[in-house]
């Protein structure tokens, strides 16, 4: 008997755990193939794909981003393969399972919840005496009549077979996410959430952990997603994890779900000292706010707990934030919603990810929908339309603010820009969103595609409609951001006026002459810093730049750094920008690889959060091109004045 385990996923890069738990646990029995396509397959496709291997059972793994293309799936291959046994699992299908049974009648049976057993003594039934009564966690079909089985005890996770050393995995592990759990189960009990369901945490041995990451990393992994519900509810098990991690990540990158108001002082000061930049990920489902909300929804959460914890990850610099909140919850109105948004905005996450609420089954919440007067979709994935205190005209134009919150702040296109314009000319970080995805929408642009270039040309159509003040700054700001968004020097701007050829010569010539005087943003924000802070100030910008590599600078900014003026507090995580000197370009490779401006104000002061009254000035910006591994852009700056007319 040859069986297929297959998902839609929503991305080629995903991989289903849940499929191959389910082989690792029955292949030694079974002949069982693997077969994992996206939603975005057309639907013959896979059938046809289906089809020419032939299979006597085929097992769909369901969930709200998928149902509805798998049932096209399933309809045409029952056409074609009548004989067929079709099997879904998933948590989709795992709660209101006679709706399913009726609903799709090319479907043979559902595996509930947990699966590995089930599945297995499923198969052991289809190939022999076809008992299905027997088998816990199972609905079928008998006759015309839909049969339901009792559930099935959680098995004990350290007797599953691991499900990350197939072989044929190997070849795609460095293209793709590989998705790992060290427990299953969650805490808490969040009505809008599925985890909720299942009553306490089970945790697999932390050595065969180990174990298995080893082999993913050794055999070429570079993203590994923990989908634990929680990691760190266990900190002892959560900080000998990220010790192990930091020992042997070897370039591979980890992100995990945390509860970020639990999270003990000690682990966060062990991260925060040995942590390598850029390998850990945290998520953090922050969602609310709005104190009643979280209570109505049974949320424990302590938000000043939860501030400082991603305040103080943020100090460290190494470790991104992605940080999710949820539009629609229980007494949470549109101006309650605009607070949540600022109080989360605040911390600086590098993502913040607006989600709205979906309305699952099986949830508390959708339960208990008619109580605060829901409307959602019908069909997956039951996106909540609108409740008593939040209007569908509220919901979409937080559908607006949504897109351009993703297009701008998520994406990192233009961080110094929209920082400035949320800090001096908005009243809050919704305001500007919020008003730029109202225009945005108004101009039609939702209906066409962009280049990187219309994200510049349609933010500042944007705000000289509203009438900005010091557009020349935001401008400025803008063509620094622009400029740091291409891997190689660019070959076209968007702004109308450039610097003519003789001035462009000049300040290359001037750059040449004098390339201590350029700066890094390292080294500039770190004298004027001192020179705030310091009466020598003029001194400590001397000693910085002096020897030509500008390492008297670390990449980190602890104690010794900052001793020269004074101050004890650790600043966070910097990388290292060589000195401009250091990289010995002559004329030749900067007319190659680097472009320059004149910026009508001190950079270097607005960058360090002054005042624009107090930047009277101008800056040389010089940016170079692959000039390092990363092939990151390089940034260096020079405050111009009276001196410039003589070169």
């Amino acid at each position: 008997m040859k069986v297929i385990l297959s998902t839609l996923n929503a991305k080629y890069i995903h991989t289903s755990l849940a499929i191959r738990c389910l082989k690792a646990y029955s292949e030694k029995d079974f002949d069982i193939e693997l077969a994992e396509y996206t939603i975005k397959d057309p639907v013959m496709n896979i059938v046809s794909d289906l089809f020419q291997r032939g299979a006597d059972v085929i097992g769909f793994s369901c969930y709200i981003w998928n149902i509805e293309e798998t049932i096209k799936v399933i309809d045409v291959l029952k056409k074609i393969m009548p004989e067929v046994k079709i099997i879904l699992g998933g948590p989709e299908v795992s709660y209101d399972t006679d709706h399913w049974m009726k609903r799709l009648p090319n479907v043979d049976f559902i595996v509930v919840g947990e699966g590995e057993e089930t599945f297995h003594q499923l198969l052991q039934e289809i190939e022999g005496a076809q008992k299905y009564h027997f088998v816990y966690g199972l609905a079928y079909r008998k006759g015309e009549e839909i049969i339901q089985m009792p559930g099935r005890p959680k098995a004990d996770l350290n007797e599953l077979p691991s499900p990350y050393r197939f072989a044929e995995d190997i070849p795609e592990l460095g293209k793709r996410v590989v998705y790992f759990e060290t427990s299953r189960g969650c805490p808490f009990s969040c009505q809008f959430c599925l985890s909720s369901i299942e009553v306490g945490v089970r945790y697999y041995d932390i050595e065969r952990t180990k174990s298995d990451i080893l082999y993913l990393i050794d055999n070429g992994a570079n993203l590994i997603k923990f989908v634990d519900r929680t990691f760190n509810i266990k900190r002892d098990y959560a900080l000998e994890m990220f010790k192990f991690l930091i020992e042997n990540h070897r370039g591979c990158v980890f992100q995990f779900e945390i509860t970020a108001d639990i999270m003990r002082p000690e682990v966060l000061d062990y991260l925060a000292e040995n942590a390598p930049p850029g390998v850990f990920r945290f998520e953090i489902g922050v969602q609310s706010t709005n104190d009643p909300t979280n209570e109505l929804v049974k949320r424990r959460q302590n938000f000043t707990k939860l501030s400082r914890t991603v305040t103080k990850v943020k100090q460290s610099g190494k470790i991104d934030q992605h940080l999710d909140l949820i539009a629609g919850l229980p007494l949470e109105d549109y101006n309650t919603f605009r607070k949540t948004f600022n109080d989360v905005f605040a911390l600086g996450p590098e993502e913040l990810q607006l989600g709205f609420l979906k309305m699952l089954r099986g949830t508390g919440l959708r339960i208990d929908a008619d109580k605060y007067n829901y409307t959602y979709m019908d069909v997956a994935p039951y996106e909540m339309l609108s409740n008593d205190v939040l209007s569908f005209a509220d919901i979409v134009r937080l559908k607006r603010l949504e897109d351009v919150l993703e297009k701008y702040w998520n994406s990192h296109r233009m961080d110094h820009t929209v920082n400035y314009l949320i800090e001096r000319e908005f009243a809050s970080a919704f305001d500007f969103f919020q008003e730029f995805g109202d225009y945005w929408e108004g101009q039609g642009w939702q209906k066409i595609g962009h280049q990187l270039e219309d994200l510049f040309t349609r933010l500042q159509s944007f705000l000289e409609s509203r009438g900005t003040k010091r557009m020349d700054m935001v401008l400025g700001l803008m063509k620094l951001d622009y400029f740091l968004n291409h891997k190689y020097k660019p070959r076209k701007i968007w702004w109308e006026h450039a610097l003519e050829k003789d001035d462009w010569s000049s300040y290359m010539k001037m750059a040449l002459q004098h390339p201590d005087a350029l700066l890094s943003p390292v080294v500039a924000d770190f004298v004027a810093d001192a020179s705030k802070e310091s009466a020598g100030g003029e001194n400590v910008a001397e000693s910085a730049v002096e020897d030509g590599t500008q390492t008297a600078v670390p990449a980190l900014y602890a104690t010794e750094a900052h001793s020269v003026s004074g101050s004890q507090q650790t600043q966070p995580y910097r990388e290292i920008i060589p000195a401009f000197a250091s990289l010995k370009l002559g004329e030749k490779e900067l007319q190659k690889h680097a472009v320059l401006d004149v910026l009508p104000f001190r950079l270097d002061h607005i960058l360090s959060g002054g005042s624009p009254l107090t930047a009277e000035g101008r800056t040389l910006l010089l940016v170079v091109y692959q000039q390092n591994e990363q092939q990151k852009p390089l940034y260096y700056t020079m405050p111009i004045g009276k001196e410039i007319a003589a070169i």
